[in-house]
């Protein structure tokens, strides 16, 4: 019998501007190849968290997911710490999920100029 695990996956990705299209808009970029990458069934996702950069206020990046049909998984936003010379405009997901698979296995998702935040984890 095949043995499941709660797991976190991680995401970022950056905006152009603070605005509630745009956020919304990279949010589900984000999360759809978060899904697609780490091959996901939403049933499999047990909950998110959402942070963003203290210079994105248009919108909660968690309503991208609610459009995307997460209706019944606990989602919540928050500030991230606000690090001077860090990246801004950025959005940032864990996404809790259950599954089988390795930590090792799972596919960590940073898009645009988040990709600097997790090199290592960069594909080789």
């Amino acid at each position: 019998m095949k043995r499941y695990f709660v797991r976190g996956i991680r995401g970022a990705i950056t905006v152009e501007r603070n605005d509630a299209g745009e956020i919304i808009a990279a949010t589900r970029e984000l999360l759809e190849a978060i899904i697609k990458e780490n091959d996901l069934d939403p049933e499999d996702i047990a909950s998110a968290i959402f942070t963003v950069t203290r210079d994105l206020d248009a919108e909660f990046p968690a309503s991208a997911a609610r459009e995307m049909g997460w209706k019944y998984v606990p989602l919540l936003c928050a500030t991230e710490i606000d690090v001077p010379g860090r990246l801004g405009k950025c959005i940032r997901i864990m996404v809790h999920v259950n599954t089988g698979k390795s930590q090792r296995e799972l596919k960590h998702v940073y898009l645009k100029e988040a990709v600097q935040l997790r090199t290592d984890l960069l594909p080789q």
